[in-house]
């Protein structure tokens, strides 16, 4: 066999000599970012030809040199890099991936998808600031042929601190991070916030800002909280939903939100607009709730919203803090007309108070003009919306079906009502309708729907005009409920005076009852019965029950103080048998009239049972004018009617029942076996022959 030995031994001292060549050798340097920070400290132009990084030392370091060519610029250090000139590079071309189109047609608007990473990085604890209060000091590469504003192709990750200190108009393509963004006030530059942002810090928008516009939508849906000591404005593109789900701050008087958007499309706005009297610019909040009620020093807790022709949603169902809380002195809300006129949805999963009015003025003199648009509390369940100021908008209010709207919050200053003057008001009332007023007397009319309303305050509620057809349930828990100048509750599924101190004021025509009355309370008036009346109910004026109608029973009488009482049609008694009594007064009747007529089938002294007592009604009783039940006797039983037989009857029962208890069933059983076995040998015998069995039938 042939052997290999002196070529294993050269590979060795080959591989030997390698390895010495590699022990000996420098290892290779990383490739790392390009440090530009002397350059940028001499005031250096610096072209960029990969990643690169300036290390910012404490203080501030103004640069009035320019970045360009192809790369990454990353800030960091501890201090402030001012730019004073604007600088265009662009991220290198193996990194770009974003797609920007326009889109819509005659009504253009842009995207941006698969964003490209980030061309600017400022690190934690950096700060990098655009501007010197001028219009130069941005980043920004513009290659996009974009309608009416430029898009920035350099993206920018925030995750330390950006000062825009720029007049001009500007976009700093699409953000991350988790820093801060920041806007000195009084500069009124104007930040084109476009697209979708996974930024998730926050933003002090110290002049303006614009979240949307009809060329593009605006999506920041991890942004913890807004700063807003200017105005910012959401607007959309033609037939989309733009959804702000931030918290708002306020710390000066003065800054407000304006809201606008085309045909078909919808802001809906799920946070709360705020006064903040802690945390600064990187974490503002409020210490008390309830300071956002009250006015501050100066009114610097003054805060606002313009709807502008804009359909508007506060809330998404799914949150009880209502965007805009306060009173008239520390918010306004104006309901203005552009395009079209404005719509204010609420939408909530619990409680709201709405504390100040809705008008249409210009900022904060709201009450100079009604407001231009309509209101509507959608039907998401625990939807309880309370407006506890007097509102100004010449609209209609709607209530959807499942939703709650109050009129007054039912405590001291809490008084709310609508602004019934306008050519365009009217209420659709689908859900709940409550009036609690304390204070201020309340006067509605033209109701319209399927829901219910209800009197809860101790104020003065009154229903005028034709116009009140709604077909709920008409309930008085509280206080007076009028009717004037025409309006009825004929339409009203029943009503129901809840309490003795509930009042229902019929007015001069009277009330008429075409479904049901029930209840503890007073009509102050007239009433005709053409429906259903239960007992318990005082009428203040005359009673007449039609053909038609039908008088129940109830646990008290019903109380007549008027001059007269006029009956026909039914006499519900059901009650009575219940809980039978010697007499019983159906009706009392206090007036000076005798009364007249009769139920139908109970003519004076008509003798009628319940249970097993016989009654005779009279329309003379009482005073002489009750309608009294007064019983003649009690109806005999079948056992009191022969008393012989019934006794005869249980002696024979028990005389039975004691037999059976010395032998109990064994007789029965008895005479049962005897009969078997004389009736089983016959029939065995009529089927054929001699028995067999044994061991002798087996033979046979």
């Amino acid at each position: 066999m042939r052997s290999h030995t002196h070529q294993t031994a050269a590979v060795a001292g080959a591989l030997a000599a390698v390895a010495a060549l590699l022990s000996t050798a420098p290892p290779a340097a990383a490739a790392g970012p390009r440090d530009v920070t002397a350059d940028v400290l001499a005031d250096r132009d610096v072209t960029l030809t990969g990643d690169t990084v300036v290390t910012v030392p404490s203080g501030t370091t103004t640069y009035d040199g320019v970045f360009r060519g192809e790369g990454t610029l990353t800030v960091r250090g501890g201090g402030t890099l001012v730019l004073t000139k604007d600088s265009d590079f662009t991220l290198p071309r193996s990194r770009q991936r974003q797609v920007v189109k326009t889109q819509g047609g005659n009504h253009p608007y842009v995207t941006t998808a698969d964003a490209d990473p980030p061309a600017i990085t400022v690190e934690r604890g950096a700060t990098l600031q655009y501007g010197t209060g001028g219009t130069t000091g941005l980043i920004g590469h513009f290659p996009y042929n974009t309608p009416a504003f430029r898009l920035n192709q350099d993206n920018i990750r925030v995750d330390g601190t950006l000062r825009l200190s720029l007049t001009s108009a500007y976009n700093l393509g699409t953000i991350s991070g988790s820093g801060l963004i920041t806007q000195p006030r009084f500069l009124w530059g104007s930040w084109a916030l476009s697209g979708t942002h996974s930024f998730s810090g926050v933003i002090d928008n110290g002049t303006q800002l614009s979240a949307g516009a009809p060329e593009f939508a605006t999506s920041l849906p991890n942004v913890r909280k807004v700063l807003n000591q200017g105005t910012w404005t959401v607007d959309t593109p033609l037939g989309q939903t733009v959804t702000m789900g931030m918290d708002f701050y306020q710390r000066e008087y003065g800054s407000d939100i304006n809201v606008q958007s085309r045909p078909g499309s919808k802001v809906v706005l799920t946070g709360q607009y705020s006064w903040s009297n802690q945390g600064g610019d990187t974490n503002p909040s409020l210490s008390d709730p309830s300071l956002n009620w009250t006015p501050a020093h100066k009114n610097v807790n003054k805060r606002g919203t313009n709807i502008k022709g804009a359909n508007v949603q506060w809330g998404d169902g799914t949150t009880d803090k209502i965007f805009m809380p306060g009173t008239a002195e520390t918010v306004y809300i104006n309901l203005l007309a552009a395009r079209s006129r404005s719509l204010l949805t609420f939408d909530y999963d619990g409680p709201v108070t709405l504390g100040a009015p809705i008008g249409g003025g210009r900022f904060h003199d709201t009450l100079a003009a009604p407001g231009a648009g309509d209101i509507v509390i959608k039907g998401t369940k625990g939807n309880d919306v309370t407006f506890a100021a007097v509102q100004y908008y010449n609209g209609s209010t709607t209530v959807e079906k499942g939703a709650v709207l109050r009129l007054g919050s039912g405590k001291r200053g809490g008084d709310g009502g609508l602004y019934t003057k306008g050519d365009l008001y009217k209420v659709v009332d689908n859900g709940s309708l409550v009036l609690n007023n304390t204070g201020k007397a309340l006067t509605l009319s033209r109701i319209s729907g399927s829901g219910s309303l209800t009197q809860a305050g101790s104020a003065t509620a009154t229903l005028t005009g034709s116009g009140v057809t709604y077909t709920g349930t008409t309930t008085v828990k509280k206080g007076t409920l009028a009717l004037r100048s025409g309006a009825n509750l004929v339409h009203s599924r029943a009503i129901r005076l809840s309490s003795t101190g509930s009042r229902l004021d019929a007015g001069p025509s009277g009330l008429r009852v075409a479904t049901t009355l029930t209840g503890k309370g007073t009509v102050e008036g007239s009433v005709t019965n053409d429906g259903v009346v239960a007992g318990g109910v005082t009428v203040s004026g005359s009673y007449t029950q039609s053909a038609k109608g039908e008088l129940v029973l109830g646990a008290e009488p019903l109380k007549v103080k008027g001059s007269s009482v006029r009956l026909a049609g039914d006499l519900d008694l059901s009650a009575a048998g219940a809980k039978p009594a010697r007499a019983i007064t159906v009706i009392e009747h206090s007036g000076k009239s005798k009364t007249t007529g009769a139920f139908r089938g109970l003519k004076e002294g008509t003798r009628l049972k319940l249970a097993d007592i016989t009654y005779r009604i009279s329309y003379r009783g009482g005073d002489g004018n009750d309608v009294t039940l007064t019983a003649t006797h009690r109806s005999p039983s079948p056992a009191a009617a022969h008393p012989d037989r019934a006794s005869s009857g249980a002696a024979a029962a028990g005389t039975a029942n004691s037999a059976s208890s010395g032998l109990g069933c064994w007789p029965y059983v008895l005479a049962a076996g005897l009969l078997v076995g004389l009736v089983v040998p016959a029939v065995k015998r009529g089927r054929g022959g001699q028995r067999r069995g044994g061991r002798h039938a087996a033979h046979g």
